[in-house]
């Protein structure tokens, strides 16, 4: 439909809720190699990264696979420990977030159009 968002749009907007997910976890961790950081710190982090990558990453998923899941210095993956003390891959965490997302917004996976 012409009131429908461009997929890039909506797959940036879905970017930044995962973003939000991670900046906004109460007592988590965030541990990249090997060093610890706080939620707004993970998701400045994020940002940056995800502003390096550019035209490169147009899906969320693309997001969660090339940007949120692992370190481009030493391949070790980005981890979160979470306030119960159970630690998850980043890239877990994210993926569950997306799918969650996307039943709320209708949308079918890593395409950013709507499901009929």
């Amino acid at each position: 439909t012409a009131a429908a968002e461009p997929p890039a749009q909506a797959e940036g907007q879905k970017i930044e809720a995962l973003i939000n997910q991670i900046a906004t976890l109460k007592n988590a961790v965030f541990i990249r190699n090997g060093s610890e950081y706080d939620a707004a710190s993970a998701a400045k982090f994020l940002r940056g990264k995800w502003a390096h990558q550019g035209a490169a990453v147009k899906t969320a998923r693309e997001f969660i696979d090339q940007v949120a899941s692992t370190s481009s210095t030493s391949g070790l993956p980005y981890l979160i420990q979470l306030s119960s003390g159970q630690t998850i891959k980043c890239r877990d965490f994210l993926l569950q977030r997306l799918a969650e997302l996307e039943v709320v917004t209708g949308s079918s996976p890593g395409t950013g159009k709507s499901i009929p």
